[in-house]
């Protein structure tokens, strides 16, 4: 520990971060790069297949029950009304009756004059092969040393001729590219996560759910980062991954990770510990705000505790999806056809739209804003719109029958027996300050959606409360520590990280709302969200780097050999741990 006093910082992360990837995967986006960046490359984590079958599914993978209820229509409204009461705006059936009148906008608040330039329209993605006929792409990609499947894939040979015409397509498109292809191109989207679980369904088997995930890795590693396969041996890696992972999904990137991209050794954390570090905490409540779900976990001492974990079904594409249906129901959205289940380029563009106008605060905003159409492929078309109620949308994340979550359908209950449990060893391990559990009830890395507790697997698992906004699920996971000296101290300490965390004037709303939540009878009277030290969408990658640098023992890193001749059984016959016991190893050189 001496050379820990001496050490320059820079000449830690360059000595430490060079080899080290940190891989921080996500719903929509995957977080990854070298320890010693600054910022990781932020990747949309989809990939496009070319298919000549017909007829073809544009979105293999969207599954999502989209059609909303009368009773979620009947539900949707009356949260609309109630965030309506609370934000001092008109209820919907006065916006209704004085919808024949046009209404007289006033100061516009709801968007940026920093950002009043014209945001320029998505261009969709050129499917075909530049030059099929030469083959220097792939002999380019030869003198690197790659022989990535994945780069094999996108200059296969076996492309398919449109016609009489010579060109081809490309076999496979990822990240951002792949969701700018045109619906009328013969391309199947996929992703390989969706709500914070690998997306195996009946259309969408696990072991091409793997082969996806395993084919964006390889492309990110070899034409983002540089890394050739043949290279990989001198690298380690440290996954981040969701709290909503369970042993099994855990297991299986291990493999990725290990096996198929040839890391010499890898380790697991999770996103709440590692966003704590991220921003130099050792004791926080984490609120992780994703594309898809959000979560919220406690850490105490540098440890997390599993029992303080809460996980709702939204996130900012639930956002972006309610911002439309507002929009729509004032009637100020263009007559197009904007479809973000079957056209993803259309959820880019709700996305932008509300980062750049949607804002937390009281009173009517408006806000003038440019929306685009994207019609089969043809050049996209600009709208410019007037844009209402846009503090509606993000009040979604405390009042969610607003956003209507969509209804997922789990993968088989076979997917979760997991006979040869990773982590059966630690669910009776003695936790720092962990308290007590009632009798049959252990403490999970994934308690799972509302709708996936019917199943037999979950039965001895703590059930999740449905319909719960964000400052109940903040909240309930702060009192569940049972310790008024930690709750207080947890209730001044909440850290919002993701992209959602972004949202302007979020903070003061969690504040506002936790504090009203907290039950009358617990002597609490202070809630502070802390203001981040570093970008909240990047910060669990960041607190990745940092454990990975500052764990100099690594005796609970996992080597490929040893994980390829015996599974999850290391070099000394140990079963490996879960991140909840590799998260102490860590802290314990910190605080040396």
């Amino acid at each position: 520990m001496d050379y820990l006093k001496t050490v320059v910082p820079s000449q830690l992360l360059s000595e430490r971060g060079s080899n080290l990837v940190v891989i921080n995967p996500g719903s929509a986006n995957i977080r990854i790069g070298l320890a010693s960046q600054d910022t990781p490359l932020n990747f949309a984590h989809c990939i496009a297949r070319h298919t000549t079958q017909v007829p073809r599914r544009n979105v293999q993978d969207q599954l999502l029950n989209s059609q909303v209820s009368t009773a979620q229509y009947m539900e949707r409204e009356k949260a609309y009304d109630t965030i309506a009461s609370f934000l001092k705006i008109p209820f919907l059936d006065e916006e209704v009756a004085n919808n024949s009148y046009p209404r007289k906008m006033g100061r516009v608040d709801g968007y940026n004059p920093q950002n009043s330039r014209k945001e320029p329209a998505f261009d969709w993605t050129d499917v075909n092969e530049k030059d099929p006929s030469s083959s220097s792409s792939l002999e380019s990609s030869e003198n690197k040393g790659t022989t990535s499947e994945a780069l094999g894939q996108l200059e296969d040979e076996n492309t398919t001729e449109l016609g009489s015409s010579n060109h081809k397509y490309k076999k496979v498109i990822f990240g951002e590219e792949a969701q700018k292809i045109s619906p009328m191109a013969p391309y199947t989207l996929r992703r390989p996560i969706r709500r914070g679980h690998l997306n195996i369904s009946q259309h969408y088997p696990m072991q091409q759910v793997l082969e996806d995930v395993h084919a964006i890795w390889d492309f990110i590693l070899t034409e983002k980062l540089h890394i050739p396969l043949r290279e990989r041996n001198m690298y380690a890696a440290m996954l981040v991954v969701p709290e909503t992972f369970d042993s099994r999904e855990i297991k299986e990137l291990l493999s990725i990770v290990l096996h198929d991209l040839r890391f010499s050794s890898a380790v697991v954390h999770q996103e709440g510990l590692a966003a704590a570090f991220g921003n130099g905490l050792s004791t926080a409540c984490v609120v992780k705000m994703g594309a898809q779900v959000t979560s919220v976990i406690c850490i105490e001492d540098g440890v997390a505790l599993p029992t303080t974990e809460k996980t709702l079904p939204f996130g900012g594409e639930d956002i972006s999806r309610c911002f439309l249906w507002t929009q729509r129901h004032h009637q100020t959205w263009p007559q197009i056809r904007t479809d973000m289940f079957a056209k993803p380029i259309d959820l880019l563009m709700l996305n932008r739209l509300k980062e750049s106008c949607c804002e937390i605060k009281e009173g009517e905003l408006d806000a003038v804003g440019i929306v685009h159409s994207y019609e089969d492929g043809l050049p996209a078309g600009s709208h410019k719109t007037r844009l209402t109620a846009l503090n509606v949308p993000p009040m979604g994340l405390f009042f969610p029958m607003l956003l209507v979550p969509d209804a997922y359908p789990p993968p088989p209950s076979v997917w979760f027996r997991d006979y040869e449990d990773m982590l059966e060893d630690t669910w009776h391990m003695e936790f720092p300050r962990r308290p007590e559990m009632p009798d049959g009830m252990y403490p999970s890395m994934n308690i799972g959606y509302p709708m996936w507790d019917t199943y037999p697997v979950f039965a001895a698992k703590p059930k999740k409360e449905e319909k719960v906004g964000l400052a109940e699920a903040i909240t309930s996971s702060i009192l569940s520590t049972g310790r008024i000296d930690l709750q207080r101290k947890l209730f001044c300490s909440i850290q919002l990280v993701g992209g959602v965390a972004l949202t302007r004037g979020l903070v003061p709303a969690v504040e506002e709302r936790v504090l009203h939540t907290i039950p009358s009878n617990e002597a609490i009277d202070t809630v502070e969200v802390l203001q981040p030290r570093a970008n909240p969408t990047f910060v669990s990658w960041k607190g990745g780097a940092i454990l990975g640098i500052l764990d100099f023992g690594r005796d609970a890193w996992i080597h490929r050999d040893d994980w390829t001749r015996n599974g999850i059984h290391i070099g000394s016959g140990r079963k490996y741990k879960d991140s909840y016991f590799l998260q102490a190893q860590a802290m314990c050189y910190i605080n040396s």
